[in-house]
């Protein structure tokens, strides 16, 4: 028997759990990068980031492919970048709604308001 639809989500979500893994997404979201150009962005040691890589490549986000030497990661499907867009979407609605209610709370507390 499989796995509830519920389950399968939490385990993809799960996946997505780390903030080195959604960085890796992002830049593959721009477009296709070897391990050598997403070290200095991502900043995480050489075997983190394979690691990282790794566990993106089982949960089948990202494939790779050898261009002679190098390996060369790209994303499975252009959803994951919508994926990313939309979860941009609703944190800056979020912190937005935040930074509304700070703005609120500081001028609540100034001498002279209500």
């Amino acid at each position: 028997m499989s796995a509830p639809l519920y389950q399968l989500k939490a385990e993809f979500f799960k996946t997505l759990g780390h903030p080195a893994r959604i960085r890796v997404l992002e830049l593959l979201s721009e477009r296709d990068h070897a391990v050598a150009e997403m070290l200095p962005v991502v900043g995480i040691e050489p075997a983190h980031l394979s690691q990282q890589l790794a566990v993106l490549r089982r949960a089948g986000l990202v494939a790779s492919r050898k261009e002679g030497a190098t390996v060369i990661y790209s994303l499975t499907s252009p959803r994951i970048a919508e994926l990313l867009a939309v979860a941009r979407g609703i944190l800056t609605g979020v912190l937005s709604e935040q930074a509304g209610l700070l703005d609120d709370l500081r001028a609540s507390g100034r001498p002279g308001s209500s």
